[in-house]
């Protein structure tokens, strides 16, 4: 069809975790949990519930289009300046929103291939020539990609943790690339997962540092628990700021998303355990797969991701867990396809899992 542009046509869309009514449907199973889509598996903060449930009949009035609390309250929180926040409907939303504002024809992204599926997408409906720079044994290889800046080059994505990985780099090798990008070129850095990884000594806190071409990407899509709401933030330059809040949609994120985020932030003990319960339960899980002598890749994460020896074995462990009613994600679709994904869920939830090792893997994996 010639209205639509070859790169849109050619554009593989994002394909979502399989929801449990649909498994329910096409397998008949009353007992189904969802490991596929990294949420949050206590659910939200009770505190955000509440606060939404509160507010219901306004919901008949437009959002606040500057979300001007929100952004006020984030500020606060991590000792910045409103005009230094940008939210939006989710991450992937801002993220949207910075590659319409600041990319025009001629420019080019650099991105780590195998990483965010979001983003490929984002990156490949925009037209504009993406260098994809391999992992390297399932990090981000920076050295790598500080190579493919050229005069052309605009924006670099980095996920710090990445997804589906569960990787991170550290401080030391994020200042030796900072050190070599010009600053006119944007580095997106997607902390996602910051809440699960800023625990650990050498995790780069975008926040601790002040570069005027970073923008920081974050959510409470993951561990504040709210992915349905969909609300993403971000921190940059005002200059930057300003003239995000110039292209994003003026009613974005929600009102409910809006006043969720905002209760959310001030349930700190909820945040607490939903780490505390997540780094204990992966331990569990590890540990589980070890004695199957299937490999994991370490996670700073709330997920883990296994490697199998061979795309057939991955897939097949991924149709028996959904035979077993567990939902997980194959990675064919991040050019992974020996590996499957897996989201920390529930003590109860892990459990079941764990129970079904043993006939979902009568031998061990290799034998």
């Amino acid at each position: 069809m010639p209205l639509v542009p070859r790169h849109i046509r050619s554009l593989q869309s994002y394909k979502p975790g399989r929801p449990i009514e649909d498994v329910r449907r096409e397998l008949g199973l009353e007992h189904i949990i969802k490991l596929a889509s990294n949420e949050n598996p206590h659910g939200p903060s009770p505190k955000a519930l509440e606060a939404v449930r509160s507010t219901l009949a306004d919901n008949f009035r437009y959002p606040d289009a500057s979300a001007f609390v929100l952004r006020g309250k984030l500020a606060e929180c991590f000792n910045i300046k409103i005009d230094n926040v940008v939210v939006g409907g989710g991450s992937e939303g801002v993220m949207s929103t910075i590659m319409r504002t600041f990319l025009r024809q001629g420019d080019e992204i650099i991105a780590a291939d195998n990483s965010f599926i979001g983003f490929r997408v984002l990156a490949n409906a925009s037209g504009i020539h993406t260098n994809w720079v391999p992992l390297k044994n399932y990090h981000h290889d920076l050295p790598a990609i500080a190579e493919q800046i050229n005069d052309y080059t605009k924006i670099i994505y980095l996920a710090n943790p990445d997804n589906p990985t569960g990787t991170y780099f550290p401080k030391s090798e994020f200042d030796a690339f900072m050190a070599q990008v010009p600053e006119r070129v944007l580095v997106l850095l997607d902390e996602a997962y910051f809440e699960y990884a800023c625990h650990l000594s050498d995790y780069p806190d975008s926040m601790q540092y002040r570069y005027d071409n970073v923008i920081t990407l974050r959510t409470f899509s993951k561990a504040h628990g709210l992915a349905g709401f969909r609300v993403g933030y971000g921190f940059a330059h005002e200059d930057l700021i300003e003239n995000l809040n110039k292209v994003k949609l003026p009613f974005e994120p929600s009102w409910p998303g809006q006043i969720a985020a905002l209760a959310a932030l001030d349930d700190s003990e909820f945040i607490r355990q939903t780490v505390i319960n997540c780094h204990t339960e992966m331990k569990k899980m590890e540990q589980a797969f070890q004695e199957f002598e299937i490999k994991t890749i370490p996670s700073a994460a709330n997920f883990i991701t296994l490697v199998f020896p061979s795309e057939k074995e991955a897939h097949s462990f991924n149709e028996k867990m959904l035979y077993k009613g567990i939902i997980l994600r194959h990675l064919t679709g991040w050019g992974l396809p020996n590996c499957v994904r897996m989201t920390v869920g529930t003590k109860e939830d892990n459990s079941y899992l764990i129970d079904q090792l043993d006939e979902v893997i009568p031998l061990k994996v290799g034998s």
